[in-house]
């Protein structure tokens, strides 16, 4: 199966188009699963990682079709960190998940095809099943990304309109009558028709990152790439919300997926939670969050 078709089957499977990214951060994990870790001792992070990402993937799994980690945090523990990463990819996959890497990667020529090649594919050194990618090196960056996904039945997101503050700077600048982010999405656009086309599909397997935090502007790019999957950040603690996500989506609530990281991993800390769950209850209040968000993006 393309990875356009295994992310739609997923979806409808699970009924649910969010993702859930997984981002450990020492000092917000349950205090009693890091009691007497130091945390510049790296060995003993890792080993906290791993037990709480993959006790994480545990709760989520039944409910969700996909995951995002985020590289960053497993890199910052050094080998022990990406070992723990490793494990939590394999586990995902093993409990029938789809993993999008969060590495935002981008080179030209034969570095590009190197970061490809390492995390594109279950036959990859990493198997992920798409990977998050940044366009501001110029089409020929981004060449590389998408033949390896095409040869491995893999996918690429594509930074468009992120859901940063400081995004615009570059994003909405203007050039040749459009903006920075326009251009890059009629790029997507154009790329993920000739894939959806070639493998008789809605979508192709390039997609865009377009934030929650501009409804405006993800409203506008949805019309803008009708061929292209988005990957839907901000939701949450960044403030996206059910309604405002709603443009993203087609007819049958598809070509979207929505990504909450902290509101649902670390739940357990939400202010709204509070008095609710404490820090050894935190498995259920993630499965709390994740069915609450589940009713809100369905209704």
């Amino acid at each position: 199966m393309t990875f356009s078709s295994r992310l739609s089957a997923a979806i409808r499977t699970k009924k649910t188009p969010v993702l859930v990214g997984v981002d450990p951060r020492f000092n917000m994990i349950p205090e009693y699963l890091r009691k007497g870790v130091d945390p510049k001792d790296l060995k003993g992070v890792a080993a906290v990682y791993r037990t709480f990402s993959l006790r994480l993937l545990d709760v989520i799994a039944q409910h969700v079709a996909c995951i995002k980690p985020q590289l960053a945090f497993f890199e910052a523990v050094g080998p022990r960190g990406m070992d723990a990463l490793a494990d939590v990819i394999a586990y995902a996959h093993q409990l029938g998940l789809i993993v999008i890497l969060d590495g935002k990667r981008n080179d030209i020529g034969s570095t590009a095809e190197g970061y490809a090649a390492a995390y594109l594919g279950e036959n990859s050194a990493w198997g992920g099943d798409a990977l998050t990618v940044s366009p501001y090196l110029g089409e020929d960056s981004v060449q590389p990304f998408v033949n390896v996904a095409e040869k491995n039945d893999a996918g690429i997101f594509v930074l468009v309109k992120t859901s940063n503050p400081g995004g615009g700077m570059l994003q909405d600048l203007v050039a040749d009558g459009k903006t920075i982010y326009q251009h890059t999405a009629d790029w997507v656009e154009k790329t993920a028709k000739t894939f959806a086309e070639a493998q008789g599909e809605k979508y192709g397997a390039v997609g865009a990152v377009v934030g929650a935090t501009y409804p405006d502007q993800l409203a506008e790019l949805r019309q803008r790439m009708p061929h292209a999957w988005l990957l839907v950040p901000g939701f949450g603690a960044q403030g996206g919300t059910a309604e405002g996500v709603k443009p993203a989506f087609d007819s049958e609530g598809l070509g979207a997926i929505i990504n909450n990281s902290r509101g649902i991993i670390f739940a357990h800390t939400r202010k709204d939670y509070a008095g609710r769950f404490t820090d050894t209850q935190w498995e259920e209040a993630v499965e709390t969050a994740v069915l609450e968000m589940k009713a809100q993006l369905n209704s």
